[in-house]
């Protein structure tokens, strides 16, 4: 069947309503000392193991918009997630990151750091519509996301996925006292906190979350803030920086400087701290980037 007859069919399958499909992605381990199965049926793995899922579609559909994870579930030996489509773009980036490897470099990065694994993370990966194994066919992406869309979903939202989300927004709001407090000037600065602009914040090691903040902020600036943290980390010594921007150039702003803190996060393990990115943004006089990572209103 030609992709014309594929995409009467999929107009068909609509009538005219919202663009939907349906696909999904299967994950296996290559590290023998890592079972996503296992950790799966954890309750506390199975959180993580979610959690480095939803990052990485944030990261390769572009946000947290056109899609939900409808079930995960076991495809011995491949754990199988479930990904319904409700906007042709976001399931156009999402099939162009899959192509090019970046589905499967965001699911190391994640599972590396949630999982606290002391070497590199490796999988397989297959992505499914229905009975089409879009692997084989991914140097065609119109192919791809019309098979998505003949692949309508089956089912509602399961009601652990629905638990899942709320578990992990209710872990991004965090409880009040964890957000930054404002300390007396003259008390000395604990040990486990930090001063920017006359303000004590508690310390803490960076999350996706001050990742994706810093990606979207720092544009151009990005190199200067890591030679910034170079100063103190061997992994962004020269020449990694620029090979960073040689490798990444086509992929743009955002990825090179996604890639900078990410490397950054892997090198330095739980000594990747808050204050040595606000640090090295307040070196690179960008104290705006800075108090909005802190979630914090400018002084006047």
């Amino acid at each position: 069947m030609c992709l014309a007859d594929l995409m009467i069919m999929a107009d068909k399958v609509v009538d005219g309503g919202p663009w939907t499909g349906c696909a999904v992605m299967f994950l296996q381990s290559l590290c023998p000392d890592v079972n996503l199965l296992s950790l799966y049926k954890d309750q506390q793995g199975k959180f993580l193991i979610f959690k480095v899922i939803k990052l990485t579609l944030i990261d390769s559909a572009g946000g947290l918009g056109g899609y939900e994870i409808l079930k995960v579930h076991d495809a011995d030996p491949f754990l199988g997630v479930e990904v319904k489509f409700v906007d042709v773009t976001v399931c156009r980036q999402f099939v162009e990151s899959y192509s090019s490897g970046a589905v499967r470099q965001s699911l190391s990065q994640h599972a590396c750091r949630l999982l606290a694994l002391s070497q590199e993370f490796t999988l397989e990966t297959q992505l499914k519509a229905s009975t089409h194994t879009l692997d084989h066919c991914l140097e065609k992406p119109e192919l791809c996301l019309q098979h998505i869309h003949l692949s309508q979903p089956e089912r509602l939202r399961d009601e652990e996925i629905d638990h899942l989300e709320q578990q992990l927004q209710n872990q991004a709001l965090g409880p009040a006292p964890q957000f930054p407090a404002i300390i007396q000037e003259e008390s000395p600065v604990p040990s486990n906190c930090f001063k920017f602009q006359n303000r004590v914040f508690e310390d803490r090691m960076l999350t996706a979350a001050d990742v994706q903040g810093f990606s979207n902020g720092v544009g151009r600036q990005w190199k200067s803030v890591g030679r910034a943290l170079g100063k103190s980390c061997r992994a962004l010594k020269s020449p990694a920086i620029d090979n960073l921007a040689y490798e990444y150039e086509r992929e743009g702003l955002y990825e090179q400087a996604y890639q900078l803190l990410s490397r950054f996060v892997q090198a330095e393990g739980r000594a990747a701290k808050l204050s040595r990115l606000v640090k090295a943004l307040e070196d690179c006089k960008l104290t705006s980037l800075a108090e909005s990572i802190l979630d914090m209103q400018p002084q006047e």
